[in-house]
């Protein structure tokens, strides 16, 4: 397999991504399901698994005519060559990324694009995901945790029959607290409790990290803010094209319009409007819900 170095002016420090070009493709190489709508696939990428950095995402498309697509990059394996991307099914493209198994292929995997999570010079940090944010915040808790970083994690779900990861955070965390909204496993309750009550009992974190749905990372901002501890928080929830040209990812930070793709996806989240953030982040959901029944409709009739 024959890949091509590019670079695009527009992402910070000129960040080299590897590209697919002719007929080179990027095979899938393992595939779990984490959950009734989460999935986990290693997609055979060298060059991408080479330069990845937690925080990071890759662009793909699942065959020739589909969409581009970001998603956040969940792991790698640089001796593999492996990058490991978890999805949800929550459109159109995602239903058909899940339909595809081991050995098949992938026509385009761009990346890393992005500014990696900033970890160094940290002692202390507490990391908050929610849902399948979680996938996204793992990489993170891993890097700091082989750095010698002291890591508290917090992760969230709706019930226990959505928790993907726990044995990961366990083995990346020093302290691992889990919540579930119906306390069907762990603590009842949300994420900014915990993280309240750590706080309130003294503990000194350098950063707090918020990794899910926008309403959780503002009311982890409103929990963190009062206490002056800063808080960054990863965007890339809001991304839709990945390359700043669509302009669905603008969100206004410090006063300023910045793009979650190209500027991003981590920002002060002291800074950041997340109730313009979850409007714009509305505009689409419409659309995409009649591209998923369509898409599905069509799965249904292949299967009859």
């Amino acid at each position: 397999m024959q890949e091509t170095y590019c670079s695009l002016s527009y992402f910070e420090n000129d960040i080299p991504f590897a590209d697919a070009k002719g007929t080179d493709m990027y095979k899938i190489v393992y595939k779990k399901n984490l959950n009734q709508a989460v999935t986990m696939m290693d997609i055979e990428a060298p060059l991408v698994a080479k330069k990845a950095q937690p925080g990071q995402f890759i662009i793909l498309r699942v065959d020739e005519d589909g969409e581009r697509i970001p998603l956040t990059i969940a792991g790698y394996d640089r001796d593999k060559g492996t990058i490991r991307i978890i999805f949800q099914i929550v459109g159109s493209t995602t239903a058909k990324l899940n339909r595809k198994n081991v050995g098949e292929f992938l026509p385009d995997f761009v990346g890393p694009l992005g500014t990696p999570t900033h970890t160094e010079g940290l002692k202390k940090v507490c990391i908050v995901g929610g849902g399948v944010g979680c996938a996204i915040a793992l990489p993170v808790a891993q890097k700091l945790h082989t750095m010698g970083c002291e890591v508290h994690a917090i992760i969230g779900f709706r019930n226990k029959d959505l928790l993907i990861l726990e044995d990961e955070f366990r083995t990346a965390s020093d302290k691992l607290t889990i919540m579930t909204d119906d306390g069907s496993y762990g603590n009842q309750g949300v994420v900014t409790a915990p993280l309240k009550e750590a706080i309130e009992a003294g503990e000194n974190y350098d950063q707090v990290i918020a990794i899910g749905p926008l309403i959780m990372m503002k009311f982890v901002v409103a929990t963190t803010k009062p206490y002056g501890v800063k808080t960054i928080v990863s965007m890339n929830p809001i991304m839709i094209d990945g390359t700043g040209m669509c302009g669905g990812c603008r969100l206004t930070v410090g006063g300023e319009t910045k793009f979650a793709c190209v500027d991003g996806p981590d920002f002060d989240g002291f800074a950041v409007d997340f109730d313009e953030a979850m409007q714009r982040g509305a505009i689409y959901r419409d659309f995409e819900k009649h591209a998923y029944e369509k898409t599905c409709n069509l799965f249904s009739k292949e299967v009859e």
